[in-house]
C-alpha cells in the first residue's frame, strides 16, 4: 500500500480535494477530525490538568484553550505532548485498516505535514494550491475570521510556494472540480508505480 500525503494552506481546497480522493474510493484519514474526536474524548483529562479552566461539558473549549497557549511556545509544547500520541495511534490504526482491507493508496490529510515532519512517514507528498487572490477571497466569504487574522495564521505557516517546492505533485484547485478529479486519476496511476519511502 502506498501512503499519500495530503497538505496545502488554509483556503486551498484541501479539503475538497480529500472528498474527492474518497469519491475515487480511496480511504483518507482526517487529521483534523481526528483532534477534534480526542477533544471530545480521551484528551479531556490531560488537558484539564494541564491547562485548567478550558474544558467544559466534558469537552474541551477550544477557544479557551488558544487563549491559553496561543501566545506561549511551552505552552503549545506541552499540548502537543498530550495529543499527538492519541492522534498517532489513531493514524496508525486508520493505516492498518486500510491495508487490511486491500487498499492500494490510502491518503492521510495533515495540515501541518511539513511542519511536523509528516512528509517522512509517507511515500509521497500531494499539495493543494491556488493563486493568494482565490485563496483569500474563498477564506474571507466564510465570514469567520478578519483579514488581520487570516494574515497571523498564513505567516505561522511555511509559504505555498516552499510547499509546492517539496511536493511530488500539485493540485491546482483554480479552476473547478473535474479539473482537480483529472489530476487525482493521474496521481493514483503515478503513485501505483512509485517504491515506498516512507520511514
Amino acid at each position: 500500500m502506498r501512503v499519500l500525503g495530503l497538505t496545502g494552506s488554509i483556503g486551498m481546497g484541501k479539503s475538497t480535494t480529500a472528498k474527492l480522493f474518497a469519491e475515487a474510493g480511496v480511504p483518507v484519514y482526517d487529521a483534523d477530525a481526528t483532534v477534534h474526536k480526542v477533544y471530545e474524548g480521551e484528551a479531556v483529562p490531560a488537558i484539564e490538568a494541564a491547562f485548567p479552566g478550558t474544558t467544559a461539558n466534558g469537552r474541551v473549549d477550544r477557544a479557551r484553550l488558544s487563549a491559553k497557549v496561543v501566545h506561549d511556545p511551552a505552552a503549545i509544547k506541552r499540548l502537543e505532548g498530550i495529543v499527538h500520541p492519541m492522534v498517532r495511534a489513531y493514524h496508525q490504526r486508520f493505516l492498518d485498516d486500510a491495508e487490511r482491507a486491500g487498499a492500494a493508496v490510502a491518503v492521510v490529510d495533515i495540515p501541518l505535514l511539513f511542519e511536523t515532519g509528516g512528509d517522512q512517514r509517507v511515500d509521497a507528498v500531494v499539495v493543494v494550491t491556488t493563486s493568494p487572490e482565490i485563496q483569500r477571497e474563498r477564506i474571507l466569504a466564510r465570514g469567520t475570521m478578519s483579514g488581520e487574522t487570516l494574515d497571523a495564521i498564513l505567516a505561522k505557516q511555511m509559504p505555498d510556494r516552499e510547499k509546492r517546492r517539496r511536493a511530488d505533485f500539485v493540485v491546482d484547485t483554480s479552476h473547478g472540480l473535474d479539473p482537480v478529479r483529472a489530476r487525482i486519476r493521474d496521481i493514483l496511476d503515478q503513485v501505483a508505480k512509485m517504491p515506498q519511502r516512507r520511514k
